[in-house]
């Protein structure tokens, strides 16, 4: 249980970094990536653990996200 417990508070751990990253609230969060709400807010609650991929693919593409907004703001210049 105890392996469990720490993969769950990884995964809140991360899931907050990258909402943080982004600048957005949960809510923002869930609409700009197409996840409903109340599944962010059980993720990050601890009540749900997400499937490994799913925080492999959001940590990807908020990157890819980030990446994306960096050379707009250079051709902006």
């Amino acid at each position: 249980m105890e392996e469990k417990r720490t993969e769950l508070e990884y995964q809140q751990r991360e899931l907050r970094l990258l909402r943080a990253e982004l600048g957005l609230n949960r809510k923002q969060f869930a609409l700009e990536y197409g996840i409903p709400l109340r599944t962010v807010e059980d993720w990050e609650h601890g009540k749900r653990k997400m499937p490994e991929y799913v925080l492999r693919l959001l940590t990807y593409k908020v990157r890819l996200d980030s990446l994306g907004k960096g050379s707009e703001e250079k051709a902006k210049a």
